[in-house]
């Protein structure tokens, strides 16, 4: 196994992490979920890369893109928040 195999490992357990927080009635652990899911996608394209797991590429990205959805509407959610 190359050093570039192992990149799935933290790849995954930082998928884990990320949809485990994402379930959280906490704003922060919500938003921490987001960035933990969008550091996934980059590792799971680097390995992808590696793998010439081209599919696996294209839904790293669309994936990414819903995160940054999640990420706004959760900081939407905060601002809407402090105003009330």
């Amino acid at each position: 196994m190359t050093y570039w195999d192992w990149i799935q490992w933290p790849a995954m357990v930082v998928t884990v992490l990320a949809a485990w927080l994402i379930g959280s009635q906490r704003p922060k652990r919500r938003m921490t979920g987001f960035v933990c899911f969008s550091v996934s996608n980059v590792l799971w394209v680097i390995w992808g890369a590696y793998a010439g797991a081209y599919a696996l590429i294209v839904l790293q990205v669309c994936l990414f893109l819903m995160n940054l959805r999640g990420l706004r509407k959760n900081s939407k959610g905060k601002e809407d928040q402090k105003i009330q």
